[in-house]
């Protein structure tokens, strides 16, 4: 009875799934046949059709899992049929034992009867011709009791080989049953994922002011070959939470002259107590260890800026901002860019003949052109730069007349452009 019913099962499976197949399909297709217009199917549709399709697949997964279980048993020596077939084995075994028992005493009887002297007497006679039809009635009765056994031993061989059979084909069933609601899973999943990406991508995020972001440690002055530790808290200030937040930071260097460029020799990494080994930012300028924010909550980054000893004296900048996506779709960011701007120092050269004005244990610490760096959480300058109130659009703002007052500002405004734009090619529109 357990073999009929997970072939049943089976069975029932590899009909239903292509069922489920023409169900799901006009959900994600792209268009029906050219004689016939589709409309093209809605979110919540391709979301219906691959929780269907995950359920199709769910069932198949569990009847092939059964199905193999089956197997297992049916193949198995101590399987219910098998130990009956081979019991009747045994039984027909002793049977025709017994038959060659029986058909030996009626030769045997036989052998007497005529090896009988004709001297012998009636009753000697008589005992014989006895003997031989007792040995005949035993034969008879053990050739029926051989036939019988034969028909039982026979006949739960048949059952045990049906059930073999019938547990191979039903793993069969069960595997071509899972293929197809695999087919069918991962063609609704992909339907479902690019229709997503595609309403994200039509999505028009807004500006968050509440997502806030605070770079702290800038000093005023960083020497050339040093590393300054700073620190970013990027803070949920709104009433809802954020399923994902990305910070972003840039860091950007001209000499003196506000002409050449030393972004290169720049080096800005990020950690985080989720993932504490050191993170280059790279390109796209992410930091990717933040992850979900609640109403209120905040999250601490560890960042470290470090400058080439070859850099020349010049003036530098640090970028910072933060934008979200959540899981249905809405996203958006801080429209403004936090500018933090210092002075780089060239590196001082060491003096013929002195070699104890470095200290090869302070390597690698902040220092300034006086020669006394400011502590890690030091005075930093901070200048919001907003690129017309959106980083949707990259207009000049209120802020450029104070910037272009400073040396080096007028090239930091650009930076900002450039980021903004950067920021916005890779992350969240705003």
């Amino acid at each position: 009875m357990k073999i009929r019913r997970i072939l049943a099962t089976a069975v029932a499976v590899a009909v239903t799934t292509p069922a489920v197949l023409l169900s799901v399909t006009p959900a994600f297709a792209d268009a029906a046949p050219t004689a016939q217009t589709q409309a093209k199917p809605t979110l919540e549709e391709l979301e219906k059709a691959a929780a269907e399709a995950q359920k199709a697949y769910d069932k198949a997964l569990a009847a092939k899992t059964a199905a193999y279980q089956l197997v297992e048993d049916a193949m198995s020596d101590t399987a219910p049929l098998t130990v009956a077939a081979d019991a009747a084995k045994k039984a027909a075994d002793d049977a025709a034992a017994a038959k060659a028992a029986a058909d030996q005493a009626v030769t045997d009887a036989k052998a007497a009867l005529d090896a009988l002297p004709e001297t012998a007497t009636e009753e000697e006679r008589t005992t014989a011709e006895t003997t031989l039809t007792g040995a005949e009635a035993t034969a008879a009765t053990a050739a029926a009791a051989k036939t019988a056994a034969d028909t039982k031993a026979e006949e739960a061989g048949d059952a045990a080989d049906d059930a073999r059979v019938a547990a191979l084909r039903a793993y069969s069933l069960t595997q071509q049953a899972l293929t197809d609601a695999l087919d069918v899973k991962t063609a609704a999943d992909e339907a479902l994922a690019k229709a997503r990406e595609e309403a994200n991508e039509n999505q028009d995020c807004v500006a968050e002011p509440g997502l806030t972001t605070v770079l702290t440690g800038v000093p005023d002055s960083i020497t050339a070959g040093t590393t300054t530790a700073l620190s970013l808290r990027v803070s949920n200030r709104t009433d809802k939470a954020m399923d994902d937040v990305l910070a972003h930071a840039f860091t950007h260097a001209t000499d003196t002259s506000g002409l050449r460029e030393t972004d290169k020799l720049l080096h800005l990494q990020w950690s985080t107590a989720s993932s504490p080994k050191w993170h280059s930012i790279g390109g796209d300028h992410r930091i990717n260890g933040i992850g979900p924010l609640k109403a209120g909550a905040h999250a601490d980054i560890k960042l470290r800026l470090t400058i080439d000893a070859s850099a020349p004296a010049g003036n530098g900048a640090a970028f910072v901002s933060a934008d979200y996506t959540n899981e249905n779709g809405s996203c958006g960011g801080n429209p403004d860019i936090d500018m933090y701007d210092f002075g780089v120092v060239k590196a001082a050269k060491p003096k013929p003949g002195r070699t104890d004005d470095t200290d090869p244990g302070k390597t690698g610490t902040t220092g300034t052109s006086g020669g006394s760096g400011p502590s890690a959480q030091g005075t930093a300058s901070s200048n919001p730069v907003t690129t017309g109130g959106s980083l949707a659009s990259t207009g000049s703002s209120s802020t450029t007349p104070q910037l272009a007052l400073a040396s080096g500002a007028a090239v930091a405004l650009g930076a900002a452009a450039m980021f903004t734009a950067r920021r916005r090619r890779t992350g969240t529109q705003v």
